[in-house]
């Protein structure tokens, strides 16, 4: 195979914190949009933005069970009653008429107000009570929304509230971004998946953490497959099987210089284009954005658990927005207390309490233990030039 050189304007090595997520953002094109049935859009991002396709409400609709009324009372009770789900209305109402109605029915025309049921005395044939102001208690078609009114902008995650305004605007089919498929490569001799460690061995701790939170990021786990160090080669070929139509490749480990780190030799031996090639940030720096010339993506993510969910914040995150078509998430700047060194340079980002008001950081962030960041409420990412008591960007669950 011809050895293709890393295109020097796209060659980024060291990036700030910051500017990394950015890369890892823009540097995809969203997926393509398909259509499905509410029923399973929920959690893909709208590829459209949602309009209503009639006025909500579609007519002037009862808000209280009660006397749609007409002009000042007491009034004359009309035979029958306006029900729910009534297809056809009652006749027009004149002045000094009601009728009952319930709630959520066609109000006549002719009807000013609806008088409460609570508020009304009905003595045979006729109705009393307070005289309703003009309007009362009355939805009027297009309150909430005028036909083609745009509700939802493209981006916009398919929440269960979401789905249950698409239902109510009309809509039984919604175009969407699908969930990017990912396949996780956990790479290492040394690691086990069960059971306690001998000497010399580690639980891999990557192969259960990843696929949750890859899920909560926005994408679809195809396949969790351990790749040995050995022989030399085991990775590419792992990396470049097409056995599913995988979006993105997450690799752990084997993304330093050592001698059995194969990673960061394959991009460049398989003419890959280069995003991030390292970041400025602790713990975390030596992981890797890349995309493959068949248009896949790589994100190498170190070996040790707590640096690889860091950096997964980093760039497995934003590449996944940037390939659903989400924003990507605005980081809420929270004072920042406890026992924190900044790192001359380089970003840091540590495990933190957060109680809406201030965040205080953990310990337990080494970068192999996790201790802290299963405690945390949020990951802190503290700037180099941090002062205690200073506010500093707060990745929050699913960010």
């Amino acid at each position: 195979m011809t050895v293709l050189a890393a295109d020097p304007a796209t060659l980024c090595r060291d990036v700030p914190w910051s500017r990394a997520r950015e890369l890892a953002y823009t540097a995809p094109t969203p997926l393509p949009a398909r259509r499905v049935p509410l029923s399973r859009a929920a959690g893909l991002t709208l590829a459209e933005d949602l309009c209503a396709r009639h006025p909500l409400p579609a007519f002037d609709t009862a808000a209280m069970d009660g006397y749609a009324v007409a002009g000042p009372g007491p009034w004359r009770l009309s035979a029958g009653a306006v029900r729910a789900g009534a297809v056809e209305g009652h006749r027009e109402l004149v002045e000094g008429e009601a009728v009952e109605i319930s709630t959520g029915a066609l109000v006549p025309c002719g009807a000013e107000a609806v008088l409460p049921l609570e508020h009304a005395v009905r003595a045979g044939a006729a109705v009393h009570g307070p005289v309703p102001a003009f309007g009362k208690h009355i939805r009027r078609a297009g309150e909430d929304a005028l036909a083609g009114t745009c509700l939802a902008p493209a981006g916009t995650r398919a929440a269960p509230a979401l789905l249950g305004l698409a239902a109510a605007c009309g809509h039984d089919m919604l175009p969407v971004r699908p969930r990017p498929r990912v396949r996780i490569l956990v790479s290492g001799d040394e690691l086990i998946r069960s059971g306690r460690p001998a000497p010399g061995q580690v639980r891999d701790a990557l192969g259960p953490l990843l696929p949750p939170l890859v899920h909560t990021l926005g994408g679809e786990v195809t396949d969790v497959h351990a790749v040995p160090d050995h022989p030399a080669g085991a990775l590419a070929t792992a990396v470049l099987s097409r056995s599913d139509d995988t979006d993105v490749i997450v690799v752990t480990g084997s993304t330093s210089v050592g001698a059995t780190d194969q990673l960061r030799r394959l991009p460049a031996d398989h003419g890959a284009r280069w995003v991030v090639d390292t970041v400025a940030v602790r713990p975390g720096h030596p992981q890797l954005l890349a995309q493959l010339p068949d248009h896949r993506w790589i994100v190498g993510l170190p070996g040790n658990p707590y640096a690889a969910l860091a950096a997964a914040h980093t760039l497995l995150a934003p590449l996944l927005a940037g390939l659903t078509g989400r924003s990507l998430p605005a980081l809420p700047r929270i004072p920042l207390t406890g026992a924190v060194r900044p790192v001359p340079g380089r970003t840091r980002l540590v495990p933190v309490t957060w109680d809406g008001v201030t965040a205080r950081a953990l310990g337990g962030h080494g970068s192999a233990f996790l201790h802290g960041a299963a405690l945390a409420d949020a990951l802190a990412a503290v700037p180099p030039e941090w002062r205690p008591g200073e506010p500093v960007p707060l990745i929050l669950p699913g960010a």
